[in-house]
């Protein structure tokens, strides 16, 4: 039978060579995904299968594997593949991101501060409100944000134009919602307080797509498991691959339209993602090491659903399964 797997590599169009290599020991995933596709040929050479290695912009900031599964890149892919370095075994969140501008009036503040209308405040209120919320909100919900362009910015001027820009995240597509009504409420309620007028913007040069949870896969994942543990990888007791609360990513766009499978793998240290020490930890030979474990398992998890119809459906119907469960 035909079966095309796919895996990832990573290069960020927009970004330098210096910010590719401090962004998340992303080197050391391209490395990873050479050695998997590599494995995979000499593994198999007698099953008929196809590898396709797609190269897509950054899964962090522009939303490009949302681009191309618009395009149809992924039309004829069975499953896919990707690998992440971190400190351990982590849960991807679904991501979106809001802009909320507020409108006022600028005044004279000690001659006609009643002429009015502060928008500062509303963006203070704003924040305010989004903070006392997060009591409320589920323990693996984030809420995270900043102030910005706050126009008029002199103590004798009252401010007529303020923005803030939030990413809401949820392990769940479905529960996103429920945070984003919330949210929206205290947004619109600090406008009402103040008298400004609001507007929310759902994208940016930063965030152009929502991006969605991972899609679990009981199935790849159970395979990559048993495949790690026999090259002498760790896993945690909880039951998975993903456990524990991270960022997100636009594969987890990818696993909605195919079955996949995104594990983060341990590199020999604890520095952390998105530091000039993990910088320096990826390129340092034990991190290669675990690196090329890595790859063999995913290698070994490709060969054992291509060379096992009933696995590949297993996969499907985990796929299937998992999508109408997110309803």
């Amino acid at each position: 039978f035909d079966i095309n797997i796919l895996t990832f590599s990573y290069w960020d169009f927009k970004e330098k060579m210096s910010f590719f290599l401090l962004d998340n020991g992303k080197l050391t995933r391209l490395k990873c995904q050479a050695a998997w596709a590599h494995r995979m040929c000499q593994m198999t050479e007698l099953v008929l299968f196809q590898i396709t290695v797609l190269g897509t912009p950054a899964e962090e900031s522009g939303g490009g594997k949302i681009d191309l599964i618009q395009a149809g890149a992924f039309a004829d892919i069975d499953l896919v593949f990707m690998a992440h370095p971190a400190q351990r075994d982590t849960a991807i969140f679904v991501l979106h991101r809001v802009a909320v501008k507020y409108r006022g009036k600028a005044s004279h503040a000690s001659a006609y501060p009643w002429e009015g209308i502060n928008a500062l405040d509303a963006a203070v209120l704003a924040y305010n409100n989004l903070s006392l919320l997060r009591q409320q909100l589920k323990p693996d919900w984030r809420l995270h944000g900043e102030k910005q362009n706050i126009q008029n910015l002199k103590p004798n001027i009252i401010p007529a134009y303020s923005e803030l820009e939030y990413f809401l995240r949820t392990p769940l597509l479905s529960e996103l919602n429920n945070l984003k009504a919330k949210a929206e409420a205290c947004f619109r309620a600090a406008g009402e307080a103040t008298g400004c007028q609001v507007s929310t913007l759902l994208s940016s040069d930063y965030i152009r797509h929502p991006y969605f949870n991972i899609l679990p896969n009981s199935t790849l994942e159970n395979l990559y498991e048993s495949n790690g543990k026999a090259l002498g990888m760790e896993f945690p007791e909880q039951p998975g691959i993903c456990n524990y609360l991270a960022g997100s990513t636009d594969f987890g766009n990818v696993s909605f339209v195919m079955p996949g499978i995104h594990p983060f793998f341990y590199i020999g240290t604890d520095a952390l993602n998105h530091t000039e020490e993990y910088t320096e930890a990826a390129g340092a030979e034990k991190a290669q090491l675990h690196t090329l474990r890595t790859a063999k398992a995913l290698a070994m998890t490709a060969v054992d659903v291509v060379c096992c119809p009933e696995l590949l459906q297993r996969v499907r119907d985990n796929f299937r399964q998992a999508k109408l469960e997110q309803k």
